[in-house]
């Protein structure tokens, strides 16, 4: 199975965007808990506008990130592994597995509590750790598990995209949404017109973001909106699509990802943390990064694969899907994200943080081990 070249390039900004977001994260770390946190805690909620810095890179630095979210899963519906079903059944019923059992383990602990909403906390994946983590084992990674990996990581973004725009939504103003939409279906309008110049994408998603902002829809939803727009065409390296996707790849790898990460892991680590990870709400997000997520992976793909809806590449083993199910349970980005838009106390915020960072690493650490003795050593 032959790599195309966008996908080799996402997979290498990605494998070291992942090992860039792991030395930010220990350096934000660091600084919040060392005798320079109070400038350093001070620093990311500095006012800008009447909004707090780090406000602006939740939502609005993050939607660069969904749009390029938005144009690699619309890669993946032309020109990839969801244009195929045979294909894009694995990914789909891992993410699927990915999504509803963590979800249910999370909600099973905090159900009728006041921390119930953080339900889609453990849902998503993220695909630069996951995919730095793999890079680590070389040649030894087997070309589909580059692409069930990857597309499965899409899929679950998708999924928490649409969590955030259904339930992660308090209230609505319908003027703002449908004055947002409207903007999104004349960019489409654009798009059939075979308009290929992206300043008036550019344009009009800037528009569109303003409004769905005042919406009280998240604004991030307006970055994967937009990137349906923009033309695809017949995907070659000429197309809109093509070439804005290569573009972001790098910004969004090496800038976006690692301000967002030093932005919200700047915790600063008080007495008594330890206790935070006895609350239900932490032992629901670390049960399902570390539990949930392998188990609701493996366990789809496998009745998926068993009842014939899907089928597992001869290049791969079972054993290789339980590895990618413990690296789906890197939630870090996404997680953090969506813990952000779930609660508004901070000491909430806090733990969920801190479990979700603990997860990650034991997921990753246990995905990592396992593949290594499981996976096949190339022969010389």
């Amino acid at each position: 199975m032959k790599l195309t070249g966008l996908f080799n390039d996402f997979f290498e900004s990605e494998k070291a965007g992942g090992l860039v977001l792991v030395f930010v994260t220990l350096l934000s770390l660091a600084l919040a808990n060392s005798p320079w946190q109070t400038p350093y805690l001070h620093f990311w909620h500095f006012d800008l506008g009447g909004h707090s810095l780090v406000h602006w890179i939740n939502d609005g630095w993050m939607t660069i990130f969904f749009l390029l979210i938005g144009l690699e899963l619309e890669r993946e519906i032309y020109d990839g592994e969801l244009s195929v079903l045979k294909n894009a059944s694995l990914p789909i019923f891992g993410a699927v597995g990915g999504i509803l059992v963590p979800a249910g383990i999370f909600t099973l602990l905090n159900f009728g509590t006041s921390t119930q909403a953080g339900a889609g906390i453990p849902m998503a994946t993220d695909i630069a750790f996951a995919i730095g983590i793999l890079s680590l084992l070389g040649n030894r990674v087997p070309t589909s598990l580059k692409i069930f990996l990857t597309a499965l990581a899409v899929m679950d973004d998708l999924g928490a995209i649409i969590i955030i725009a259904i339930f992660y939504t308090t209230s609505i103003s319908f003027l703002h949404l449908f004055i947002a939409l409207g903007i999104f279906g004349f960019l489409l309008l654009l798009n059939r017109l075979k308009v290929y110049h992206l300043l008036p994408y550019f344009l009009g998603g800037i528009a569109m973001w303003y409004f769905m902002i005042h919406s009280g829809v998240h604004a991030t939803i307006a970055g994967v909106l937009l990137a349906f727009t923009i033309p695809f065409g017949n995907g070659g390296e000429k197309s809109p699509s093509f070439i804005l996707q290569h573009f972001l790849h790098k910004p969004v790898a090496f800038i976006i990802l690692p301000v967002f990460a030093m932005a919200n892991t700047c915790i600063a680590v008080g007495d008594g943390w330890q206790s935070g990870l006895l609350h239900t709400n932490s032992l629901g997000i670390m049960a399902g990064l570390v539990i949930g997520k392998p188990v609701g992976i493996f366990l789809f793909s496998f009745v998926g694969a068993s009842v014939g809806l899907c089928t597992l590449p001869p290049d791969l083993k079972w054993k290789n899907i339980i590895g990618a199910g413990l690296l789906g349970g890197i939630g870090f980005t996404m997680s953090i994200f969506i813990a952000l838009l779930a609660f508004t106390d901070s000491d909430i915020i806090n733990d969920s943080k801190i479990a979700i960072l603990i997860s990650s690493f034991i997921a990753g650490t246990l995905g990592f081990l396992w593949l290594w003795l499981t996976l096949s050593r190339p022969k010389t």
